[in-house]
C-alpha cells in the first residue's frame, strides 16, 4: 500500500517513513512546499493530512489532486506518530 503524508514535522521524515513500513506501506512525506504537491503525490491509496503543521495552500493542493483521482483522504490534526500509527491501523490492511 502506498501512502502520502501531506504536513507534519520535517525532523520527523524518516519516522513516519519507518513507521508506515512497520504496516507494509511505502510512504512519500511532504512537510514543505516544493513545487506543487499535487503533482508529486502519484497516485497513492491514502492521503494522510496532519491539519496542525500545514499550510492551508498545501492542504487544498493535495485535497484537489485526491478528489480528482479518487484517493482516500485521513485528516488528522496532531503530527505525532501515535497519531499516524492509529491512522494506519484504522486504514492498512493487515
Amino acid at each position: 500500500m502506498n501512502v502520502v503524508i501531506v504536513g507534519g514535522n520535517e525532523c520527523m521524515e524518516c519516522k513516519y517513513k519507518s513507521m508506515c513500513s512497520r504496516f507494509g506501506c511505502r510512504a512519500k512525506v511532504f512537510t514543505k512546499e516544493k513545487g506543487a504537491v499535487g503533482k508529486k503525490m502519484g497516485y497513492p491509496d491514502l492521503l494522510i493530512l496532519f491539519t496542525d503543521t500545514v499550510s492551508h495552500k498545501m492542504i487544498i493542493s493535495a485535497v484537489k489532486e485526491a478528489k480528482r483521482c479518487n484517493i482516500p483522504i485521513a485528516r488528522v490534526h496532531a503530527s505525532s506518530l501515535s497519531a499516524l500509527q492509529k491512522v494506519l491501523a484504522e486504514r492498512c490492511p493487515a
